[in-house]
């Protein structure tokens, strides 16, 4: 038989009608066997483990993790018949502690953290990747040069934070006045076993605006006191303005709410918050999709300036743990231009590789001018403080958000204890977070 476009299959005439349909089936039946008997080699072969397998570890899951399989693990599969065993975490980094303090760590790991990252390198868990990944594809402040000089990790997304998001039917007048109003804020500080980290993006960006780049590398070096006029002055002032210790229905639920679900109030009737101080990750919500989520620089919106002093950034950052072959061609994959741009596209994220333009002509204008502000060489970039700083003070830092945004008057205590905790022997602390400083 053969189909006709447009119209039924249609039979060959005569006597060969039959003879056709067997053999058809007969081909039929052929094809999925040997469909059946590919996919029964694929598995055999990996039980056996005669197929390269590498491990990753990463934070993405569900859809993300769909996603991120579709773009970027699948291509590498197929091109170099190496099978990618991905496990993909909420608590990637008590994971990863957990493999390597039982001494089964996988190969290549995606983390946020560069402080953490740090503390493996100084520990010789992590493989320096100089050979594998070039240094003038990223700039400093994503793939930053230990004090050994050699370079462990590259982003494979990257995220601008210093931005507030807010409705577009939002007048700038409306957004004036919902600055000085606590209850105009979106806030959520829930995030599992990470809560708490929504107030230390405050915190650090309220820093760099005020302060610049220069005192903030000062204090994510661990050379500022956290008792210091400056470190004080960010949380007094993120404070006033989310209403920390104040309206006990406000605070309760800022502290209840999930990070993903602060904004939802937005797109509610009527109207609740209408402001979020929140990374670029978070146009992909429901609530900022149906707002068509428009942002504006937090230090125009919250002090008035004409331009940030900085750019506050984060990333997901890649890092290899076994020097082996199939791990090493997993690194050049991720930190290739191909991969990244498929990656971000699929996400609708960016990436910082010198090899991929930064916004389509078909992305949105929010979209392009996102892209181009994690790209502009004016001005300088600086990554997350606290996902900077070692583990443990990140950690605490976090939890002294949560304590502070219920109880204000708790903040000299709490900066204290944050100034004996950085001061332990044998911390490690990071070179340099921002590009473009003096």
């Amino acid at each position: 038989m053969s189909a006709h476009p447009g119209g039924p299959p249609t039979a060959v005439p005569g006597t060969r009608s039959r003879p056709a349909r067997r053999l058809a089936r007969t081909v039929t039946v052929v094809a999925s066997c040997l469909a059946l008997l590919a996919a029964a080699v694929v598995v055999g072969v990996r039980a056996l483990g005669q197929e390269p397998t590498v491990t990753l570890l990463a934070n993405w899951t569900g859809e993300d993790e769909q996603h991120f399989r579709r773009a970027v693990i699948e291509p590498f599969e197929r091109k170099y018949h190496i099978h990618v065993d991905y496990q993909g975490s909420n608590a990637e980094s008590q994971v990863l502690g957990a493999d390597v303090e039982a001494g089964t760590p996988p190969d290549v790991v995606v983390l946020t953290g560069p402080g953490e990252l740090a503390e493996y390198a100084r520990q010789k868990h992590l493989v320096a990747l100089d050979q594998l990944v070039r240094r003038e594809d990223f700039g400093t402040s994503w793939a930053t040069p230990l004090a050994d000089g050699h370079v462990y990790w590259f982003p494979l997304k990257a995220d601008l934070k210093s931005i507030v998001w807010y409705p577009a039917d939002v007048g700038g007048r409306q957004l004036g006045q919902a600055v000085h109003r606590p209850d105009r804020w979106c806030l959520g500080m829930g995030s599992g076993a990470t809560s708490g980290w929504p107030g230390t993006d405050w915190i650090e960006d309220i820093l760099l605006q005020r302060y610049g780049p220069d005192v903030y590398e000062r204090w994510v070096r661990g050379d500022l006191s956290w008792r210091s006029k400056q470190v004080k002055e960010a949380w007094t002032v993120w404070r006033d303005l989310v209403g920390a210790g104040g309206d006990p229905e406000l605070v309760r639920r800022a502290l209840k709410t999930p990070y993903r679900s602060a904004s939802e109030p937005v797109a509610a009737t009527p109207r609740g918050c209408m402001l979020e101080h929140q990374a670029s990750f978070i146009r992909n919500q429901p609530a900022w999709q149906h707002a068509d989520g428009r942002y504006v620089p937090s230090a125009q919106l919250i002090f008035g300036a004409p331009a940030p002093r900085a750019w506050e950034v984060s990333g997901d950052l890649v890092a290899l743990l076994h020097d082996t072959p199939q791990a090493k061609k997993l690194i050049g994959h991720l930190a290739s231009a191909d991969a990244q741009r498929a990656w971000t596209a699929e996400e609708s994220g960016f990436s910082v590789h010198a090899g991929v333009e930064p916004a389509s002509g078909g992305a949105a204008a929010w979209h392009r001018s996102l892209a181009l502000a994690l790209r502009d060489k004016r001005t300088p970039h600086c990554f997350d403080a606290s996902d900077s700083m070692p583990p443990a003070v990140r950690d605490a830092f976090a939890e002294a958000t949560i304590e502070f945004l219920a109880h204000p008057d708790h903040l000299d205590a709490l900066l204290r204890s944050l100034d004996t905790l950085s001061a332990t022997r044998g911390l490690t602390w990071l070179p340099s977070v921002c590009d473009g400083t003096s």
